[in-house]
């Protein structure tokens, strides 16, 4: 059995990425089993709404250990997003447009990364993203709209995906 209170700080930061890693790569896994088995587009919608189901799940498991309000608007947004498993393992950044503008890039995606190096296009996770990203924001709060500025297929910048989160009062 494992004390994590034995380990040094160095570890405990090296098991949080070995988590996350893992993590995705069961995702991962996940999706190619969808994938050979029922094709391509299956295996998108069966990811979509798994991850309808799991953003909502993480973003109130981070909301009740990290001490986050219901309806915190963008500011809550801007904490949880740090809190996710992609934070460890993906290179991130926040922008604030204005007062009621957030937004967020993914700089360095694991997954997409990973695909070019092996020579394959990008993941179409546009479809996946649009829910995924809309899910975790309305279930920090809920009067917060999501805008996909760019995600595979789509091709961006200096970033993998962006996405812009808004909230009116």
């Amino acid at each position: 059995m494992n004390n994590f209170k034995e380990h040094s700080r160095e570890e405990l930061l090296k098991i949080i990425e070995v988590y996350a890693k893992n993590w995705l790569a069961h995702d991962g896994c996940w999706f190619l089993a969808a994938e050979e088995k029922y094709g391509m587009q299956t295996a998108i919608d069966l990811d979509e709404k798994s991850w309808e189901r799991f953003a909502v799940s993480e973003a109130k498991r981070i909301m009740t250990e990290f001490d986050i309000p219901a309806g915190g608007g963008l500011k809550a947004l801007e904490k949880a997003f740090g809190y996710r498993l992609y934070a460890a393992i993906n290179k991130q950044e926040i922008e604030w447009v204005d007062e009621n503008t957030l937004v967020f890039k993914m700089v360095e995606c694991r997954v997409q990364k990973l695909r070019r190096q092996k020579n394959l296009p990008d993941f179409p996770c546009k479809s996946v993203g649009i829910i995924e990203f809309s899910q975790f924001a309305r279930a920090i709060d809920p009067r917060i709209k999501t805008r996909c500025i760019s995600c595979p297929p789509d091709k961006a910048g200096d970033f993998y995906c962006g996405w812009e989160f808004t909230i009116n009062d």
